[in-house]
């Protein structure tokens, strides 16, 4: 004859056990006195502590905490918060380095760093560029479009008469004669012109007998 025991509720049964085999477990902990089971003349699932057979025993045992069975329905958050941590570090380190490149100096620029740099004439400058002076006076920078200063120097603002001078003149190169002021400054300068519709933005290298 053998017995069949399940935790409370549960649909899954452990079958083809012994008497003695459901008293050990029960004693050993592996059985809960709320844990319900079915003998061979029983009809229906009894609980163990209301059982003839396991009552008094169920009694006689130290009451233990319930046990927790693993839940189904739960997810665990650690993959996604390992994920999130790592793009909040890509996107921190990203931002601080685009901050951190419009206030570096500008690097200086030689001829002995440039091998064969282009040589551009003021005359094709004035025919197909057009041209952008940026000078630090009075300890701010100032930036002269076709020699006309930008006020207030402004993204909008800038954009604005770069473009003017694109759709009066069809003009769709820029050169930049920048001296003595920071790398945000010529950065601006060239966002501007991609900005105002210019295809390409040219830097200014002075030579030696030009300086």
């Amino acid at each position: 004859m053998t017995w069949r025991i399940r935790h409370q509720g549960s649909p899954r049964a452990v079958e083809g056990l012994t008497l003695d085999e459901v008293v050990e477990g029960l004693q050993d902990g592996l059985w809960e006195p709320t844990d319900e089971v079915m003998g061979p003349l029983d009809r229906d699932w009894v609980a163990l502590e209301s059982h003839p057979q396991f009552a008094d025993l169920a009694m006689d045992l130290d009451t233990h905490p319930p046990r927790h069975y693993d839940d189904e329905t739960h997810l665990d958050f650690n993959p996604l918060i390992d994920v999130c941590l790592v793009l909040l570090i890509f996107f921190i380190l990203t931002t601080s380095y685009a901050a951190l490149q419009k206030v570096l100096p500008m690097p200086g620029v030689s001829a002995q760093s440039v091998k064969g740099p282009p040589v551009v004439t003021q005359e094709q400058v004035r025919q197909f560029m057009i041209k952008v002076e940026a000078r630090q006076e009075n300890g701010k920078p100032v930036v002269r479009v076709e020699g006309k200063p930008v006020e207030p120097l402004e993204p909008d603002t800038l954009v604005g008469v770069i473009g003017q001078w694109v759709k009066k003149e069809r003009k769709t190169e820029l050169l930049i004669d920048a001296a003595d002021v920071d790398w945000g400054t010529v950065v601006a300068i060239q966002d501007a012109a991609k900005g105002a519709g210019v295809e390409k933005v040219h830097l200014l290298e002075r030579t030696e007998e030009a300086k």
